[in-house]
């Protein structure tokens, strides 16, 4: 066939069709007669239905000397109820193809339900069942206490859990509740039994101090009477916001070494406390930040990762820990800022060197338009990818009910991130990130890291017991 043209493209590939426009869905607020607040959200062609029941329940509430006893009881909730036992409403729970899952936070505890739409009336039933008839049998509180002393010593075996807890003490006086691990201490939760996790139920656990979150494909069900006839029936008494004192956080720059003899690698982990996300700066902090470790094309992977090899990926990061709702009585909003990655020992001194220095850098210099404009492009471009499933969206409007945010805050987020210049978000990530005022925990050799860490002047050295 000489002269002619050959071509295999039988099928031509079709060219992408016009952009949609998107925005993160705004739900609709309602309430029922015991109290309870609903926030529902239609999504067609979501089968799999998200139900998250969030619970004005920080654990600030805990009693003294019962740390731990949040966690504990949330977990009971599915180890029996007035109805079935653990065995027969885990059963009942498979029959309707549900996940049942709770637990506890800082700033309030949640149960978490999934469900296909067509057995969600049931499995709504099931939920109510835990929330309002819990048996807390002594033989099932036993169990959760002793797993949960089994995980400590798995979790201070763990760099990275070491460094968190590490922090934690670091950043906050050990009066306040965010200086202890979420789900207690071998000492608090060897005390907490039966009897305790009943009277912490009582006096907490109501509907009036709770919003139910509902997302999916609504079409065909009746929510209003499958909501009326399970979680309607919960009954409890009025409750004001929980009680959330304030916390004097922060400090001077310093570094602590948790000791391990003989570690091969330094887990590094540097931080600070910072605003919620009530504060007007939380765009241009966000933005920032991505653009500091948010991605492998963030500057300290560039530098850490790429050009120095360091490190398998460094990230920074911001995180809320607690968010009063307004008028808190001096009780303000708490972020954690920090910047977490594991080095292999002998490189921890470069690494920190070199960290500290694209600090100083982007004080000095700035952002770039680019760094910028990828940032935005990842944040707010792959939104809708983000949020296809419907528990995506019901975890994000549960975090805006625990940290007493707008319903339609996410929705104006990303326009308020597509309109943050460059300028706004160099600001916001140096004023959260100052060379002169970060706490640095590194688990690690002492041996081995002290001296070189020493030599960099970021701040005084002490090392404590692995």
């Amino acid at each position: 066939m000489t002269g002619a043209e050959v071509t295999m493209d039988l099928y031509p590939q079709p060219g992408p069709g016009p952009a949609r426009p998107w925005a993160f869905p705004v739900p609709e607020r309602g309430v029922l007669g015991n109290g309870l607040a609903v926030l529902r959200c239609h999504r067609p062609g979501q089968q799999v239905v998200a139900v998250r029941i969030c619970l004005d329940l920080p654990l600030d509430a805990e009693p003294g000397g019962l740390d731990g006893v949040a966690a504990i009881m949330m977990s009971a909730l599915a180890e029996g109820t007035s109805e079935h036992t653990a065995e027969e409403f885990a059963a009942e729970l498979e029959r309707c193809g549900a996940t049942f899952d709770a637990g506890a936070d800082y700033q309030g505890a949640r149960v978490s339900l999934d469900v296909p739409g067509s057995r969600l009336p049931r499995a709504l039933g099931l939920l109510a069942e835990a929330l309002r008839t819990p048996t807390f049998p002594g033989s099932g509180v036993d169990r959760l206490v002793h797993n949960r002393l089994d995980e400590i010593p798995l979790e201070m075996a763990n760099p990275g859990r070491r460094a968190a807890r590490q922090l934690a003490q670091e950043l906050f006086p050990a009066s306040a509740r965010l200086s202890r691990p979420r789900a207690g201490t071998e000492d608090t939760v060897a005390r907490i039994d039966e009897k305790g996790v009943r009277a912490f139920y009582q006096a907490h656990v109501r509907p009036a101090a709770a919003t139910a979150v509902v997302v999916g494909d609504l079409a065909g069900v009746d929510l209003d009477a499958a909501l009326a006839g399970t979680l309607g029936g919960w009954a409890g008494d009025d409750a004001g916001p929980a009680p959330m004192p304030p916390v004097a956080a922060g400090g001077t720059g310093r570094v602590v070494i948790v000791d391990r003899p003989g570690a091969v690698q330094t887990q590094l982990l540097i931080g600070r406390t910072g605003p919620d996300r009530h504060d007007r700066v939380w765009p241009a902090l966000l933005l920032g930040t991505y653009c500091l470790g948010g991605t492998l094309t963030s500057r300290l992977d560039r530098v850490l990762r790429e050009e120095k090899g360091y490190t398998y990926g460094v990230r920074a990061f911001q995180r809320v820990l607690r968010s009063p709702a307004p008028p808190a009585g001096g009780a303000a909003g708490v972020s954690l800022l920090a910047i977490s990655g594991s080095v292999d020992t002998a490189s921890t001194g470069p690494a920190l060197a070199d960290t500290w220095q694209v600090l100083r850098t982007l004080a000095a210099e700035g952002l770039t338009e680019g760094e910028r404009d990828t940032a935005v492009q990842n944040l707010v471009g792959i939104a809708p990818l983000e949020y296809e499933r419907a528990a995506s969206v019901a975890g994000t409007l549960a975090d805006q009910v625990d940290q007493h945010l707008p319903d339609d805050y996410q929705a104006q987020l990303y326009p308020r991130l597509a309109g943050t210049g460059t300028a706004e978000a160099t600001a916001a990530v140096t004023a959260a990130f100052p060379v002169n005022g970060l706490v640095t925990i590194l688990v690690g050799d002492t041996s081995q890291i002290r001296a070189p860490v020493e030599a960099l002047g970021i701040g005084d050295v002490t090392a404590v017991t692995g």
